[in-house]
């Protein structure tokens, strides 16, 4: 989706001139009275008579020029790159629009042709440096993404709602499993998260509106194609979707590395496991509505992991205490 910003006038009033002085008073001249002014038709008038004056028009201030519209990073137009996730893209439905392939394709890309065409999605043939130029925005520096070889153009990714991702537990006859970020700003850990929470059998991922990567192409592309088959909320206020998780049921388990080893912590049953910014951790207003916090043991000289890593472990923890209760 893209967004306009608006700025407002300032309503700042013109500079004074330069005979007026800070506190607002006027400069006195000293000598003799000045003699009367008089008009143009040679009329005489005092200061301060009731002479009329002609009223000026206000002036209206000038509208602030438009800024050009802003669009989130690489949503519009919506890219999908990569094998896996442009097949899974495919096989789950999703409405493309074209897809890009390089000429003379190969084994896989074969499939995914004739998957696509099975589908009656358009499909063109380009030259590498085509799809180079198609991806080199989602790449880093100038280098561009590595696509595989095949780009798609799609709708942007369709957010849920939090009573969609309950529903789905309830269809299934399961516990709730929920993963829940506050503040991962890194779309590669954004991808690696939905695939492990898909992995792990998690119903659903929640994430931020602000502060937070949204579900861009290179997050699909890290996902591996698992953000095709994960419901994903987008919500304003952590903290809320928290509560209305508390609401369902669901207890609240922060990542952090002050709490309690995950081999101590029951982390089965109806759960939601959230996992903090990559640099500052949970904020506040978040740790404080979980119900405890749970760490990873570590051992050797780094305490600590990368988000998408320790969001791996601590999915698949839950799933080993699961297992262990069957």
């Amino acid at each position: 989706m893209a967004y306009k910003r608006f700025t407002e006038n300032d309503g700042r009033g013109r500079q004074k001139s330069a005979g007026d002085r800070r506190d607002g008073s006027v400069r006195e001249r000293s000598g003799a009275p000045r003699s009367p002014r008089t008009d143009r038709g040679g009329k005489a008038y005092a200061y301060g008579d009731d002479r009329p004056r002609r009223e000026k028009s206000p002036k209206s201030p000038s509208p602030a020029p438009a800024l050009p519209e802003e669009k989130e990073p690489d949503e519009l137009p919506f890219l999908i790159f990569g094998r896996n996730a442009v097949k899974e893209a495919v096989k789950a439905g999703r409405s493309i629009d074209k897809i890009l392939v390089q000429s003379e394709p190969d084994g896989s890309l074969r499939e995914i042709v004739a998957l696509a065409k099975e589908a009656k999605i358009i499909v063109h043939e380009v030259n590498r440096r085509k799809l180079d130029e198609v991806c080199l925005p989602f790449g880093h520096g100038d280098k561009t993404a590595n696509h595989q070889g095949i780009a798609a153009y799609t709708a942007g990714v369709e957010y849920c709602e939090i009573a969609d991702i309950l529903s789905l537990a309830a269809e299934r006859g399961e516990k709730p499993f929920v993963v829940v970020l506050d503040g991962v700003e890194d779309p590669h850990n954004l991808g690696s998260i939905i695939r492990s929470a898909d992995c792990a059998g998690a119903h659903g991922v929640i994430l931020g509106k602000h502060r937070s990567a949204p579900v861009t192409a290179a997050a699909v592309k890290a996902s591996a194609g698992a953000s095709e088959h994960m419901r994903i909320a987008r919500v304003v206020n952590i903290s809320a979707a928290l509560e209305e998780l508390k609401a369902a049921g669901l207890w609240i388990a922060g990542a952090d590395m002050a709490g309690e080893s995950m081999y101590r912590q029951d982390m089965t049953g109806a759960f939601a496991l959230v996992i903090g910014n990559e640099g500052d951790g949970l904020s506040r207003l978040v740790k404080e509505r979980c119900d405890y916090l749970v760490s990873i043991p570590m051992q050797g000289h780094v305490d600590s992991l990368n988000a998408g890593v320790a969001a791996g472990i601590l999915l698949f923890e839950k799933r080993r205490q699961e297992q262990g209760k069957v």
